[in-house]
């Protein structure tokens, strides 16, 4: 097959190649294949570099450009993993809709001219065949209770893998209560990315922060020489927080999520002017979600490092939200740090 370049003005993406030629003088690697992933890593080492991997699931908006361009100082080179997950999604969620946009990806790294490696695999959890994972045909599933399928991920059927990562106690609660299989999914795709790339650094955004949190601990409790880095939330001018759901999000429904900033704001505010009892807090937001026309999977307010729930605010917390809209499920969450706690 011949090699088909992509000419987007200055930038020419190479497009059925395993690299993509920028601005004609700086290169950036675009890798499927595990083992040379791992290679190209090795090789970097060897050259004296250091390594700071950003993992996203791809359809990159301005939430992700912001962890790339964190990542410039903390390593000499930057990789980001491109890899929508299966192992993190129960059959009954959102993997067959979740967006993609390969190409606008890659443009958007591209064009950055900072990215010197991007890992795409075609699937972490296929030991046999290099093709595509099939997400489980529903018929599969019809012999699993609700129950059962809850936990199990959309790979259960269909791979032989059998070994995940759980950190005990910080996936419990939040984010982990309503979605059973998730966490286990990121800590066990987390770990295959780290075993992989063997990066120096790794940046995750805050705006999952249960799952930063839960990353940290893992690094912490296996030993990896691995530094992790939790970037900021990163917004709309409206204060709706950047996610690549958001797409899915009806006008109306947009409309309706921005009540999530709204009521964290309000909470924020609310804590500086002493009202620090946590129930009081948790029921206003509540009602400012569900007065907007969102329902509520969950309101927690924990102490930020150890996500304990917290009867009142005299500890530095983080306020974390998960709505639905619609169909579209989206989580939010803003910190509350000790010097502002009265």
């Amino acid at each position: 097959m011949q090699t088909a370049f992509y000419n987007t003005g200055s930038i020419y993406l190479l497009l059925k190649h395993p690299h993509i030629i920028l601005n004609s003088n700086i290169r950036m690697e675009v890798i499927r294949d595990k083992a040379e992933m791992r290679a190209w890593s090795r090789r970097m080492r060897r050259d004296g570099k250091s390594l700071v991997l950003v993992p996203t699931m791809g359809y990159l908006h301005e939430g992700h450009l912001s962890l790339v361009r964190e990542a410039r100082s903390h390593a000499d080179v930057i990789v980001v993993s491109v890899y929508v997950n299966p192992g993190q999604f129960a059959p009954s969620e959102d993997l067959s809709t979740y967006p993609s946009d390969m190409q606008g990806d890659l443009q958007k790294l591209s064009q950055m001219g900072v990215v010197q490696a991007v890992f795409c695999p075609r699937n972490l959890y296929d030991y046999d065949s290099p093709g595509p994972l099939a997400v489980p045909p529903r018929h599969h599933l019809s012999v699993v209770s609700g129950e059962e399928q809850a936990q199990i991920s959309c790979i259960e059927k269909e791979s032989a893998h059998e070994t995940w990562i759980k950190v005990e106690r910080l996936e419990k609660g939040m984010c982990g209560a309503s979605r059973p299989v998730f966490f286990r999914g990121v800590a066990t795709v987390v770990t295959k990315l780290f075993h992989i790339v063997e990066p120096d650094v790794a940046i995750f955004g805050k705006k999952d922060y249960q799952q930063w949190r839960i990353i940290s601990r893992m690094v912490r409790d296996l030993d990896f020489a691995i530094e992790i880095v939790g970037s900021e939330i990163v917004r709309e001018a409206d204060g709706l927080a950047m996610s690549s759901r958001n797409v899915r999000l009806s006008p109306r429904n947009r409309k309706q999520a921005l009540s999530i900033y709204k009521a964290l704001s309000e909470a924020k505010v609310g804590v500086s002017k002493g009202r620090i009892l946590s129930q009081e807090i948790k029921d206003s937001i509540v009602q400012t979600v569900s007065d907007s026309g969102g329902r509520m999977d969950y309101v927690e307010i924990v102490e930020q490092e150890s996500l304990t729930p917290v009867e009142k605010i005299d500890c530095s917390v983080v306020i974390c939200i998960a709505a639905w809209f619609g169909d579209v499920r989206l989580i939010d969450n803003m910190e509350i740090d000790a010097p502002a706690v009265l």
